[in-house]
């Protein structure tokens, strides 16, 4: 998506080889405008999908899926990182490994807020090695519930998570990066790609 692709170059920041700091305008400062635009291209790509539910891992996901959900008029539930009494004794867990932090989150989402019936969005700001998509499926399995696809902002394509995602369900990511190196952001070529 050349929208996406044109910010990232922009604005984004290249830490080493395999970080991408975005956080000027999706996950710690937000463009709301500009995410509301993406998350009109994650509807338009699974437009007819009957979606129920948009899931997200907590904290720089929600923002997307929740511009992402306006566009459904479906609620956004989002895997939270910490068990806390409020939510209480009835819910799926899974481990999901952190990459950006390096170590190993237990998320949980209340039985209340995802069941057998849902048809279900995952959307998530990074696709990197795939453990957090991967954390967001094995959720809805616990459920019952159909994943219908994954939309993600930016896939780094070369650090594979994407290829083992896609072997269990459809992934959609607005932008994906060949690699960064040096500082230099290269996009891979993708078919699906709009002039938004």
């Amino acid at each position: 998506m050349k929208l996406l692709e044109d910010r990232i170059i922009k604005e984004g920041e290249v830490l080493g080889k395999d970080v991408l700091k975005v956080d000027s305008f999706i996950n710690h400062q937000i463009d709301v405008r500009f995410l509301i635009r993406l998350g009109a291209e994650f509807a338009a790509r699974y437009r007819g999908e009957h979606i129920t539910k948009i899931l997200t891992l907590e904290a720089s996901g929600i923002a997307v899926a929740a511009m992402t959900a306006l566009h459904f008029d479906v609620p956004v539930v989002f895997a939270k990182k910490m068990a806390s009494r409020n939510i209480g004794n009835e819910v799926y867990s899974t481990e999901v490994p952190s990459f950006t932090r390096g170590n190993v989150n237990t998320v949980y989402v209340s039985k209340k807020y995802l069941k057998k019936e849902d048809r279900v969005l995952i959307i998530d700001d990074f696709l990197a090695d795939g453990n957090s998509l991967s954390g967001m499926i094995a959720l809805c399995d616990q459920a019952g519930a159909a994943v219908v696809g994954c939309g993600v902002l930016i896939e780094k394509v070369f650090q594979g998570g994407g290829d083992r995602v896609r072997r269990r369900c459809r992934v959609e990511s607005l932008a994906k990066i060949a690699s960064m190196e040096d500082g230099k952001i290269v996009f891979a070529p993708d078919a699906s790609k709009t002039d938004l």
